[in-house]
């Protein structure tokens, strides 16, 4: 998700009689209430209509009506909010950004959202907002988190094909970088309860850095994965080495597209055989 708004325009003459608090925004608990409880009229309450509410979902615009309706059509049963950050850039306005875990009668989905909030009278009405489309794995907040190493990806492969002969696992090599959206989804997915659980019992799992395609693009060439089928890509070996899988038609490039089921289906069929 963008980390910036693009409303300049939308500030322009906004309220400016209170500012925001900077947790615990109670504005934003309410409108949450609301989804939780499929209050449809309630949620649309939340938005304002004078000026009326801009909602960008990609390239996209929404009015705030849609995304009230795109909101408790998830028919929510609760909503965890993971705030990565709230505070008043100016007086009356309040800007929060959060990835929200929405659990529904037969799944869990995600949507990341940064919302920018406007004192109206004597409450707050949502004045834009910036979503992602709802993904069934979550996405990452941000592309920080340091996942391929720079070491040397050949001996990395050698000792853990090692550790792998020793538990009768098989080898899981993960091709990516760490610019990369979807390798970190990919990351966060196996670190799931229900995939972990799977990986941990069955793989050793090497991360190898492509950079911008200019690194070990041997390995890529020698396991039979094109780069040019884009990232994160997957290899899967036996314990002598042997290639029994390489990802040649860029399966995995949308991992945030995937839902957890197309992971699990992939690692069972890879996995050792008892």
């Amino acid at each position: 998700m963008r980390r910036r708004f693009l409303l300049a325009a939308v500030l322009v003459g906004a309220a400016a009689n209170c500012s925001g608090e900077d947790s615990g925004f109670a504005p934003l608990e309410a409108w949450k209430t609301a989804v939780v409880r499929g209050n449809l009229a309630a949620v649309r309450a939340h938005y304002s209509s004078t000026p009326p509410a801009r909602i960008s979902v990609g390239s996209a615009e929404l009015n705030g009506d849609a995304e009230a309706d795109f909101w408790t059509r998830l028919k929510a049963r609760r909503i965890d909010l993971k705030i990565v950050q709230s505070g008043s850039p100016q007086p009356g306005v309040q800007q929060v950004s959060f990835q929200a875990e929405i659990r529904t009668a037969g799944r869990t989905v995600y949507v990341s959202e940064e919302q920018l909030w406007q004192q109206q009278g004597l409450g707050w009405k949502l004045l834009a907002a910036q979503r992602t489309d709802a993904t069934r794995l979550e996405q990452p907040l941000s592309l920080e988190e340091k996942i391929y190493p720079t070491a040397d990806a050949r001996e990395e492969i050698r000792q853990a094909l090692a550790r792998a002969a020793k538990q009768r696992k098989r080898l899981l090599v993960v091709f990516g970088a760490d610019w990369c959206y979807d390798c970190h989804v990919l990351d966060r997915a196996f670190q799931r309860r229900d995939i972990a659980a799977v990986v941990t019992a069955s793989y050793e799992v090497v991360h190898v850095d492509v950079g911008k395609g200019d690194r070990n693009q041997d390995l890529m060439n020698e396991y039979q994965v094109p780069m040019k089928r884009g990232i994160p890509a997957l290899a899967v070996l036996e314990i002598n080495g042997k290639l029994l899988y390489s990802q040649k038609n860029g399966e995995f490039e949308r991992a945030r597209a995937l839902g957890p089921e197309d992971l699990l289906e992939f690692l069972k069929k890879w996995k050792p055989q008892s």
